[in-house]
């Protein structure tokens, strides 16, 4: 019987016992479509995050950051539809039925504040926002009237802005959205030579509005008084 070399025994079982230990794991692995590439110790150190530990030969975890990444959901529900106009006299609605082409039409917010429609008859309109009427008048219309109406309500044309003072033609003038204070004294021919153009007024809300101190660039709102004072100097 020949002698082996003690070495060449060595050699085989290292070979018998690696082959034990990593075929199975590459087998699975390439089972499952992974690809195995040879990641040196080091560069797994450098990737991996402090507190976990480095696997020779394995590829590191991603940390999940789904809890921290910020939620736009609070953002996007401040930013839609929290601003609902709110509608004064002279304003006038384009309110439509469907399927009720005898109740649909044009109304406007009249001199006492209230729309008035067929079958609905009058409604508070002016100091309520444009949702406030929309419900009311499907409430009115569900009230013995219709089994399940639908309305739709929007401003066809809003009140107009005023302004005052020193400005070539002072007035009352139709509302454009978007609007601004250097917009109004535009549409008012612009300022006389006496305007004071740092201490222009603007009083929302109409006559039981506060009056502020505001800028070219400040809003303009339907119902609006802006006012442009005299300089004295």
């Amino acid at each position: 019987m020949a002698v082996r070399n003690p070495e060449s025994v060595k050699l085989a079982a290292l070979a018998v016992l690696l082959a034990w230990l990593v075929l199975p794991g590459i087998a699975q692995a390439q089972q499952n479509g992974i690809p195995m590439p040879n990641v040196p110790p080091s560069a797994a150190a450098a990737v991996a995050p402090p507190d976990q530990e480095v696997v020779p030969g394995a590829a590191p975890s991603t940390p999940n950051t789904a809890a921290q990444a910020p939620s736009s959901f609070g953002n996007s529900m401040a930013a839609s539809g929290v601003n609902d106009y709110v509608l004064g006299v002279g304003d006038k609605l384009q309110i439509t039925v469907f399927g009720e082409d005898d109740l649909s039409g044009e109304f406007q917010v009249s001199s006492t504040g209230t729309i008035s429609m067929p079958l609905v008859g009058e409604i508070p309109a002016a100091g309520q926002t444009t949702t406030y009427v929309q419900a009311a008048i499907v409430s009115r219309l569900a009230n013995g009237y219709m089994k399940d109406p639908h309305v739709s309500l929007q401003v066809s044309s809003y009140r107009p802005f005023f302004i005052v003072g020193e400005v070539m033609k002072p007035g009352s003038y139709t509302y454009v959205n978007g609007m601004t204070v250097i917009n109004a004294v535009a549409l008012a021919g612009g300022y006389t030579y006496r305007a004071d153009k740092d201490g222009i007024k603007l009083k929302h809300g109409g006559p039981q509005g506060q009056e502020q101190g505001v800028e070219e660039t400040t809003p303009v709102l339907p119902g609006d008084v802006v006012t442009i004072p005299e300089r004295f100097f």
